[in-house]
């Protein structure tokens, strides 16, 4: 049975004015083409080009989805003002991670997310590891293959977002309003017993690839 945090009137209400504001400035159109919408556990994965991905995919779930569905920010980036913090731990109630390789006391970078999914909650995270420039994919980090080794039951969901790039592009504070379209994919088949780390990054990514347009 999934563990429920109490969420704030205040943190819902923000969520909502966000979700809105979203679909209001990228005109985001969520197509489910290859699974529908499920409470069950699941590691969304998509393409990094914005700021906005997560925020994006996360606005285009289902209202009661969103409170078990947790996307994997960069502490270095969200962590910078109290607005933000406000924003990515009581909004978005996402996965902070240190990109300057600072590991837990565990030593296991993959400690936050792992937490996730014992929770039989989800993630949203971006293999590729940084943004890249909305036209080609870079190549996959390998948390996401030793997610999917660990936790099998969990399904592995490509997402493919286009046209975030333009919405708000690297280095940029403005925001361009743009129509976006987030398309999810069919769930990865399981990682296989004899399938290495390489050969299932590279299935992950072409899967990936293929939704795109």
């Amino acid at each position: 049975m999934k563990k429920v945090q109490r969420v704030s009137l205040l943190a819902k209400t923000m969520g909502m004015l966000l979700s809105g504001t979203c679909r209001l400035l990228t005109g985001v159109r969520t197509r489910w083409v290859g699974c529908q919408p499920t409470m069950a556990s699941r590691i969304y994965y998509a393409n990094h080009s914005s700021h906005l991905d997560g925020l994006v995919i996360w606005s285009g779930l289902p209202p009661l989805m969103r409170h078990f569905v947790h996307p994997v920010a960069a502490k270095d980036y969200w962590d910078k003002t109290p607005f933000r913090r406000y924003l990515v731990n009581k909004v978005f109630r996402a996965v902070l991670i240190d990109r300057k390789g600072d590991k837990p006391a565990t030593g296991n970078v993959l400690e936050p997310l792992e937490a996730v999914l014992e929770s039989q909650h989800s993630l949203i995270l971006f293999p590729e590891g940084t943004r890249g420039d909305g036209e080609a994919l870079s190549e996959f980090k390998s948390g996401i293959y030793h997610l999917a080794k660990k936790y099998p039951h969990v399904e592995v969901v490509p997402v493919y977002l286009e046209n975030l790039n333009r919405v708000l592009p690297k280095g940029s504070k403005l925001v361009v309003p743009v129509i976006c379209s987030a398309t999810v994919g069919q769930p990865l088949a399981p990682l296989m017993e004899d399938e290495s780390k390489s050969d299932f990054l590279l299935r992950a990514k072409k899967a990936l690839e293929e939704l795109m347009p």
